[in-house]
């Protein structure tokens, strides 16, 4: 008779995927806006980036589309504690928006159709780190979780990823956003639990 240990199942259990400190893992999406969801058709939606020389770009929804578009799979957190792991998105990468925009801008203020912003410093847009989001999960993002289309910058706390983005503001000193200018840390990042200033 072969021995046997107690608790041996043929091979070992994968490491516990790690999430940022006093966070606690959901299958939900919660929903969480400073205000009332706008409805922007697509036919009427358009993006601006904005350098802080003044000149710009804009993309209409169909020049949006055209763009080459990247898949994205990433955790995300909320700052109310609640982290979704492996979330799958598709968009445009800020690298091709940014590619023929000349700037020396070291900030971005990313407004929202709503009134909504939020500042970030433009190192953390650049080298794949962020896109713009058009689909979630494989379906076309809903207007509730920013749709038609959101920042999506997935290494800070998600109010970082604004929702129905209409604009990018290039800037060489930072300014403070919605939530910012309400207490929220100015940089957020979860793995440092920066929630508050």
């Amino acid at each position: 008779m072969g021995v046997v240990t107690r608790g041996f199942g043929g091979r070992r259990p994968e490491p516990e995927r790690q999430i940022p400190p006093g966070q606690f893992v959901t299958d939900d999406f919660p929903v969480l806006s400073a205000g009332p969801t706008p409805h922007v058709d697509e036919a009427h939606w358009e993006l601006t980036v904005r350098a802080e020389t003044g000149e710009g770009r804009t993309w209409t929804w169909d020049a949006l589309m055209a763009l080459p578009a990247e898949d994205v799979e990433t955790d995300i957190h909320c700052v109310t504690h609640w982290t979704k792991l492996g979330t799958t998105w598709r968009g445009v990468s800020l690298d091709t928006l940014l590619a023929d925009v000349e700037t020396s801008a070291e900030f971005v203020m990313a407004h929202s159709y709503g009134g909504y912003t939020t500042n970030l410093p433009m190192q953390d847009l650049l080298d794949g780190q962020a896109s713009v989001a058009f689909e979630f999960e494989g379906e076309p993002l809903e207007p509730v979780h920013g749709g038609p289309a959101r920042l999506l910058v997935p290494h800070l706390y998600f109010w970082k990823s604004a929702k129905w983005l209409r604009g990018l503001e290039l800037m060489d000193a930072e300014d403070l956003g919605f939530w910012e200018q309400n207490g929220y840390h100015a940089y957020g990042d979860p793995w440092l639990e920066q929630r508050y200033s």
